[in-house]
């Protein structure tokens, strides 16, 4: 490929990891309205984005593998199509179950498009120069980390012709059609020379167990906690145990399983794993009750509470660049560890504002917490990668890259559906009596203080559960390796490459 068309091939394949990043942050900061707006339930509100989340996670893995086998520019320009289709979709949802559905399509298109940038990456670009695009992916992350809350307030608060909350999606249209228009002309089709097989087995099992246990969570509380749901939570146990069992078979028959189980046998990169995942589930429960929290409890307006998110997101991203290049080459483990109790100092320090100033607490008040967390969970997310991987064998480096991303979407899936159980089972238990006699203007203003205090105290609960993972999280890093040798040339590339684009794209970007 001639120099200038694989840097337009970068430019594409960037634009979308971009249009993939903005759509997750954007949808935080408009839930409120897209609940009050199109009524949407508390449990259709959390399926909106774990549904998103799930998918995503589900076929990531496939995803890449298809692209291996099948063509990367293919699965992209497949994916980004789909993609597109998609957002047209959830932006025209006539109710709010048809934009579940859409956002579960959406979460699935974005796991055929998402993996295939990096794969397009290496095949594009020699090893020397990888470095500089990696650097410019995580300069899109950053940029995505900003934008995209504050074009999702911008978009919801405009209420562009009429369509209130439905641009945040309708923006990615143009954006993806001019994606499919010039990758089909300016990417170059590349494939693996040995691509290992799929594993839809694998991939239906996973769906199948997330699914029994993610359902119940989100439902249950709806329902009154029916029996068949604590059924299905554990059911779905079973289904993960005939999972391993069959993993390890595919294993041993074509050496192509969905999940390498050989690489839990290296003990940095189980713990790594379960760090990943409890961070997931730490980062679903927090960033959706915080956004309900601003804007339906305190009442601010969605440019408000995107504004508040700032200090936030230049934390991390300052963190994040200041814990690799000085910090962990020097101190090692310790970082990661610290990054933990920093997050979580930061969480406590936010539920004693929130205590401290009721509903009166301000922005700016906000601001220092918000600045403690972003700077703790800046030291986690940019080296975690590398020290999951650091004693993975190299020949499995490529199969432990797409795990970590996956078992990251499926905590924050858990952590989403969990939201129901820290944040909206309070809510009711505080609201349970609303309503009782008074004049009715007394009684609305009434009504306003107690369902901003309830939201309150129900963000407050939700914090406290964070602050508990982040110690289990502190924790587990003890099994993590005090030190991280960079690997050969093909894991170093790997643990880059999910940096730049796999982990930062949730935790960076508001997940």
């Amino acid at each position: 490929m001639g120099d200038k068309r694989r840097w337009f091939a970068l430019a594409i394949v960037m634009t979308a990891a971009f249009m993939d990043l903005v759509d997750v942050t954007i949808v935080n900061i408009a839930i409120p309205s897209i609940q009050q707006n199109a009524g949407a339930t508390e449990s259709q509100i959390q399926w909106i984005t774990a549904g998103y989340a799930l998918a995503f996670a589900a076929g990531l893995i496939t995803g890449g593998r298809l692209g291996d086998i099948h063509g990367r520019k293919k699965l992209f320009l497949i994916g980004i199509g789909g993609f597109t289709i998609a957002s047209a979709l959830c932006g025209f949802a006539a109710n709010p179950e048809m934009l579940v559905a859409s956002r579960i399509l959406q979460g699935g298109m974005a796991a055929l498009m998402v993996p295939q940038v990096l794969s397009i990456v290496h095949a594009t670009f020699p090893a020397h120069e990888r470095g500089k695009v990696f650097g410019l992916f995580g300069a899109v992350v950053g940029l995505g980390a900003v934008s995209g809350p504050l074009l999702g307030a911008l978009l919801t608060e405009w209420n562009l012709f009429g369509l209130e909350w439905r641009p945040i999606f309708l923006i990615n249209l143009p954006v993806g059609i001019a994606g499919l228009i010039l990758g089909s002309r300016f990417i170059t089709e590349s494939k693996a020379a040995r691509a290992p097989k799929l594993d839809l087995v694998g991939v239906a099992l996973v769906t199948l167990g997330l699914l029994m246990l993610l359902y119940p969570l989100t439902r249950g509380r709806e329902l009154d906690w029916p029996v068949w749901g604590y059924v299905s939570m554990a059911g779905s146990l079973v289904v993960l145990a005939v999972l391993v069992a069959y993993e390890r078979r595919k294993s041993a028959r074509d050496g192509s399983p969905l999940v390498e189980l050989s690489l839990f046998k290296v003990k940095s990169f189980a713990a790594g794993i379960a760090v990943q995942t409890v961070f997931g589930v730490a980062l679903g429960i927090f960033f959706l009750v915080w956004t309900l929290y601003m804007q339906m409890g305190l009442g601010w307006s969605p440019l408000k509470a995107g504004l508040t998110g700032v200090p936030f997101s230049i934390a991390v991203s300052t963190a994040a660049g200041l814990s690799v290049q000085k910090l962990v080459p020097r101190f090692g483990r310790g970082v990661l560890q610290a990054g933990a109790l920093v997050l979580g100092l930061g969480v406590l320090l936010y539920m004693w504002e929130s205590e401290r100033y009721g509903l009166g607490i301000e922005p700016w008040q906000m601001a220092f917490p918000l600045v403690v967390m972003g700077a703790g969970m800046g030291l986690i997310v940019a080296p975690l990668t590398d020290a999951i991987l650091s004693e993975v064998p190299r020949e499995h480096a490529g199969s432990a890259s797409g795990l970590i991303n996956t078992v990251q979407q499926m905590g924050n899936a858990l952590g989403l559906g969990l939201v129901s159980v820290v944040f909206f089972g309070v809510l009711d238990d505080k609201l349970g009596g609303l309503g009782s006699g008074e004049s009715e203007g007394a009684a609305s203003a009434a009504a306003q203080t107690v369902v901003g205090s309830a939201f309150a105290d129900a963000f407050q609960n939700a914090l406290g559960w964070v602050a508990v993972v982040m110690g289990a999280i502190f924790l587990l890093m003890f099994a993590l390796p005090r030190r991280t040798a960079q690997h050969v040339e093909g894991a170093a590339d790997e643990a880059e490459s999910a940096e730049a684009v796999g982990e930062a794209r949730e935790t960076v970007a508001v997940a």
